[in-house]
């Protein structure tokens, strides 16, 4: 049986922690965990053919990851976040500009993936500039009637503008935010009332299937137009909380392509984003219970 195709397209780069180094962009978090839960994941973006560049394309190989959709730009270089953590060990990031993430083009290999595509996940950061931005927007509109759309917000610094996410609620089925996104995406569009009344209001206004709202440990709440689904989160010993939302996503990805009942896929959304939480770095292996969580029917 063919596996579901999951995309993530968007931002590839390098977090500059001060531990060293670890591979950051939801896009490929995204994909490594949609791989991992039984789907075939593929990062559709761009690095330079520098070193880092280079070192990104090997880290993925190594992982088994289908790299074929990462341009190679020799004009820009690879992308990086510098990470600082102040006196209070709270981190503060300098995501860099101009970088090849932000001028992926439209590959000419891309319609044998696209056309087969069962879900698409982007965000806004990765659209701040018009190359990247153009492209994604393409692609969505390339993209099967029945694919599965998901806008994870990925609000970052002022990388962001009410148009690009205006447009992206537009062609979205699936929106995930979490709770610091709520209030600025509200702001934009001037809805007012308590938390669940704004989140009624986008799904109406935008037509949007399903929204996911992530509130770190308190829990997180999943809302059609006709469910609710509250989970509280597990209490474990965090190691990290790096990918834990984009594990959410692929989870979320996987369970709604397998039509499984919202209240399960919350719960495995949940399960897995937790088991993330008590490993270092943002892609972890799954252990056997939660790889499988979506291998039956």
């Amino acid at each position: 049986m063919n596996k579901p195709i999951l995309i993530g397209a968007g931002e590839l780069l390098w977090d500059m922690l001060p531990g060293g180094k670890q591979l950051g962009g939801a896009p490929a978090n995204f994909a490594w965990h949609a791989s991992q839960l039984g789907g075939k994941g593929i990062v559709y973006s761009a690095v330079g053919t520098d070193e880092p560049g280079n070192e990104i394309v090997g880290f993925l190989d190594q992982k088994k990851m289908d790299t074929r959709f990462i341009s190679r730009l020799e004009l820009y270089p690879t992308g990086k976040v510098d990470v600082r953590l102040d006196a209070s060990g709270v981190p503060e990031y300098t995501i860099q500009t101009d970088v090849a993430w932000d001028k992926i083009p439209l590959c000419d290999q891309r319609q044998e993936v696209i056309a087969n595509a069962s879900a698409f996940c982007f965000g806004a950061l990765a659209q701040r500039d018009n190359v990247s931005f153009t492209t994604i927007q393409s692609l969505l509109d390339e993209l099967p009637e029945n694919c599965l759309k998901i806008f994870d917000i990925n609000l970052r610094q002022h990388f962001y503008s009410k148009a690009v996410i205006e447009l992206s609620l537009q062609k979205c089925d699936v929106l995930k935010l979490n709770e610091d996104e709520l209030p600025v995406v509200a702001e934009l569009f001037g809805m007012d009332g308590e938390e669940k009344a704004i989140l009624e209001q986008l799904l109406t206004y935008f037509n949007i299937e399903l929204i996911a709202l992530t509130k770190g440990g308190a829990g997180s709440l999943i809302l059609t137009k006709t469910e609710r689904s509250w989970l509280e989160s597990p209490k474990v010993n965090i190691a990290d909380t790096v990918g834990a939302g984009d594990s959410f996503t692929a989870a979320l990805a996987m369970g709604l392509l397998k039509k499984r009942l919202i209240k399960d896929v919350h719960q495995a959304a949940v399960e897995v984003s937790a088991y993330v939480c008590t490993q270092k770095g943002a892609m972890p292996q799954l252990p056997k219970e939660l790889s499988e969580l979506f291998a039956h029917k």
